[in-house]
């Protein structure tokens, strides 16, 4: 998309534009200026609108998708514009407008790649909800003054309402936001500190749209419903990268409701964006497949498994077994790789060192996001109009997509963003996007709904990668390690994690990363926490390796490494979780407790990111059945500013780590993926769940507020099989772990 506009604050907040009948303070000259009809509401900027009611209407470039990054939103803004809080709502911003304002709701720091993600509480998202706030209320503010001829000083603004200190005089936002929308300031305020703060960080409100969802009224996009619609079930090649070589539409064309059968091809032309995007386009390319419309859904899918179709499975039917792909990958990291990282004397002393050597290898398997909603899309497709209704995790980006498959000017392209039934990362690169499109615009002038079965979406996913690594560490007199050398092989996101780490980062003084790409066939793409959950997995399970190996424990092990660490939380957050969890105190036969640490984008600094620290305790039996018993996290994100809704992403994150510790992993036969439902991919039950207990008391209320959604899942697992190991001796080096054998005597 176009550059990131450079307007400092001022110049973003008081240039005008004339939209819909409102005011927008946005990328354009100072001067243009319009009201609100009577009646209407009157937009203060592109984020907020004031109607006559005092409804606020905060637009929102973040998807819902069940982490509460729109309530967060609102949330900022409310704080700096003094609203009732009942009084506000949000909405999901325009990706057509950004485009043609020059990414009017993409203005800020940092990569424009987030700001139409789930992101909510990064700089480059608080700084400008927090000014426009602020703009806002003195706007209304100097209104209020103007109507009432005194000085603006002696105006107070609260809970929606202006009041004239010395006389007691009062007028509602919404009385005066008509007048409020034409005001242009001499001097834009400065957002109060965050000392002063009384709602971020002091309040937890729900949801927003928590009462929708009660009551059946929040659109997800499986819910869209348009006139003379049409519904399509789609088949794409069952081996990864494979193309369609022939189908018989004669078979199944007099069936029930049956309207057409649609080809996507891979190979077909299309447009190149006629406009620079920074956003990973590559990732969304589409897939051979064939799709079946009919009247109805049932109608479309019953078809399509009647539909005859020869597929051309391609390079990836080489990959015969799970086992062949495993050993593959463990079998490279035997030899040195592409080198990512050196500090110090990189592997040196690894083998010219004195002291105890530890080495051991790691896997962890390809595993599927299995998110409620199943992938699907809406689009009407026209010579020259897309609208397209979807769940997507990251709508700029489907926007993009959306043009690029269509080849429709972007001015007139329209997604109309739904909430979203989970996403993880599944929802992120837009190739469902695509497909949707590129289905659509095959029925030129009607609505097609594109329903994936459950069964497509667990063998199309776009899965964590399968990972293998071998770490490798040169213990000193005292059994702390001086060298530490990693190698990765795999495909996919994974392969960046390690050199992220503490350890990494300058916790141990000499340290080599190596990785190596392998030429897999499979699709895979972000997964929560996307190379962090399998190098936190990696990571925190040597160390406790290293821990047994100098016959020191673990927690003390730890807080010796991170002794010289310039950031004191770290340390913290374990002892925080550590003290919380009993760690220490005696356990039945058969129990055990263990303890991880990690970081999430902190990219190895100190005083950066969100950290975690996990203490699971866990029952083993004699014949290997396993129980998780209890789960403690302490987290350190720099700031909360509702500590609620943390503690809501946390506790699911650690249900999400659970699950993919104890029971996520995809099985490969001659390049397909096995798994086809949960009765063969199954999830952690309620009655499974373990008591999950999230401690606050290590936070540094610093001025960051890290991403807290991705961060529970690093330290859950390795905390897991630490667990195993003090309760069985046995020590584990693969998930998922009910396919390893725990059994014990």
């Amino acid at each position: 998309m176009n550059a990131i506009s450079k307007l400092d604050r001022r110049g973003f907040l008081i240039s005008a534009l004339a939209v819909g009948g409102g005011l927008s303070l946005g990328v354009i000259p100072t001067g243009a200026q319009a009201l609100g009809k009577d009646g209407e509401p009157c937009e203060f900027c592109p984020w907020i609108t004031i109607a006559p009611d005092d409804t606020v209407t905060v637009q929102v470039p973040t998807p819902e998708i069940g982490n509460g990054a729109m309530t967060q939103c609102a949330m900022t803004v409310a704080e700096e514009l003094n609203c009732a809080w009942p009084t506000i709502h949000a909405e999901f911003a325009s990706t057509n407008r950004n485009f043609q304002q020059q990414n009017v709701y993409a203005n800020g720091p940092g990569p424009i790649y987030g700001f139409f993600a789930g992101r909510s509480t990064n700089a480059g998202r608080l700084k400008p909800l927090l000014q426009a706030g602020a703009s806002a209320r003195e706007r209304l503010k100097t209104a209020a003054a103007q109507a009432w001829k005194v000085p603006v000083s002696e105006v107070v603004a609260k809970d929606s309402v202006l009041t004239h200190a010395p006389t007691g005089r009062t007028l509602r936002y919404g009385q005066v936001a008509a007048r409020a929308a034409a005001v242009v300031l001499d001097k834009e305020p400065a957002p109060k500190p965050r000392s002063e703060w009384t709602l971020l960080g002091r309040a937890a409100p729900g949801k927003l749209n928590n009462a929708a969802i009660v009551r059946g009224q929040t659109q997800y996009g499986m819910d869209v419903r348009l006139p003379n619609m049409l519904y399509a079930a789609l088949m794409q090649s069952p081996v990864h990268g494979g193309k369609l070589k022939s189908y018989d539409f004669e078979a199944i064309r007099r069936m029930p409701g049956v309207h057409s059968v649609v080809v996507v091809d891979p190979s077909e032309p299309r447009v190149k964006l006629p406009f620079d995007s920074p956003l990973p386009m590559s990732t969304s390319t589409a897939q051979s497949a064939v799709a079946v419309l009919a009247d109805h859904y049932w109608q479309a899918r019953k078809a399509l498994e009647a539909l005859p179709v020869v597929w051309d499975d391609g390079e990836g039917a080489r990959w015969k077994s799970t086992e062949q792909l495993q050993d593959a990958a463990l079998a490279v990291c035997e030899s040195p790789g592409k080198v990512m990282l050196t500090r110090g004397d990189g592997a040196g002393p690894l083998t010219s060192g004195e002291g105890r050597l530890v080495e051991a290898s790691y896997l962890t398997p390809y595993c599927e996001h299995a998110a409620i909603e199943p992938l699907n899309g809406t689009a009407l497709v026209t010579a020259d109009r897309v609208d397209l209704w979807h769940p997507s995790q990251q709508s700029q980006q489907a926007f993009c997509v959306a043009v690029e498959e269509s080849g429709v000017d972007p001015k007139n392209v329209y997604v109309h963003q739904t909430f979203v039934g989970g996403g993880f990362g599944r929802r992120v690169f837009g190739n469902d996007v695509r497909m949707v499109v590129a289905v659509a615009k095959k029925v030129p002038g009607r609505p097609v709904h594109v329903i994936w079965s459950r069964e497509e979406v667990m063998r199309q996913g776009r899965y964590r990668p399968m990972e293998a690594a071998k770490l490798s560490a040169r213990l000193d007199a005292q059994g702390m390690p001086v060298v530490l050398r990693a190698r990765a092989a795999g495909n996919g996101h994974s392969l960046t994690g390690l050199q992220d780490s503490v350890y990494a980062g300058g916790a141990i003084p000499n340290v080599q990363m190596e990785t190596a790409v392998m030429p897999i066939h499979i699709l895979t793409g972000p997964y929560r926490g996307p190379s962090y959950n399998t190098n936190a997995f990696f990571a925190e399970s040597f160390i406790d390796e290293c821990a047994h190996a100098a016959n020191i424990d673990p927690l003390e092990y730890r807080l010796k490494l991170l002794a010289a660490w310039p950031d004191p939380h770290w340390a913290k957050c374990l002892k925080e979780a550590a003290t919380q969890s009993g760690w220490g105190q005696p356990l039945p036969r058969g129990q055990g407790r263990g303890i991880a640490i990690s970081n999430w984008s902190g990219g190895g600094k100190p005083n950066a990111g969100t950290t975690v620290a996990a203490v699971a305790r866990v029952e083993v039996t004699p014949a290997g059945v396993l129980t998780v018993h209890q789960v403690d996290l302490a987290v350190d994100p720099g700031g909360v500013v509702n500590q609620d809704a943390v503690r809501a992403m946390m506790e699911g994150g650690v249900i999400f780590g659970v699950n993919m510790t104890l029971n996520e992993g995809l099985t490969v036969k001659d390049g397909r993926i096995v798994e086809s439902n949960f009765h063969e991919y199954p999830m952690v039950r309620v009655a499974e769940t373990p008591t999950i207990r999230i401690h606050f008391g290590a936070v540094s209320n610093g001025e960051r507020f890290s991403e807290v959604g991705e961060a529970p899942v690093g330290p859950v697992g390795p905390a897991i099989v630490n667990a195993i190991f003090a309760a069985t001796g046995k020590r584990i080096r693969q998930t998922p772990l009910r396919k390893q054998d725990l059994s014990w005597a």
